[in-house]
């Protein structure tokens, strides 16, 4: 059988799945994902929250390393939570707005 490769699509598609519990959004269109690498097995998440006093920070960034450990070739997955830069409902994806109401800003 032959592994399926590591793409950026699986790996948005992936952390689609992620929600954050409080808007009931995914992290994706919320904006949240600032990018990854991925090297020898190991996946590495660099990502925000909306304010840095986020009550769900351990929680949200327990389910993008829980959910990435899935992915087959993932041995480990680390997960950055970085605040610059800091994030803006501009950051959020068309489908992001429409799901909590936010218009473009």
């Amino acid at each position: 059988m032959t592994p399926t490769p590591l793409t950026d699509e699986l790996v948005y598609e992936t952390l689609h799945q992620v929600i954050d519990p409080e808007i009931g959004v995914n992290i994706v269109d919320l904006g949240l994902i600032y990018g990854y690498a991925y090297a020898a097995g190991k996946l590495t998440v660099t990502m925000t929250l909306t304010t840095p006093g986020c009550p769900m920070h351990e929680s949200i960034a327990e389910g993008v390393k829980n959910i990435l450990q899935t992915l087959e070739g993932v041995t480990d997955v680390d997960v950055q939570v970085v605040w610059d830069p800091p994030w803006h409902p501009s950051m959020m994806t068309e489908t992001g707005r429409a799901m909590t109401g936010v218009r473009n800003a």
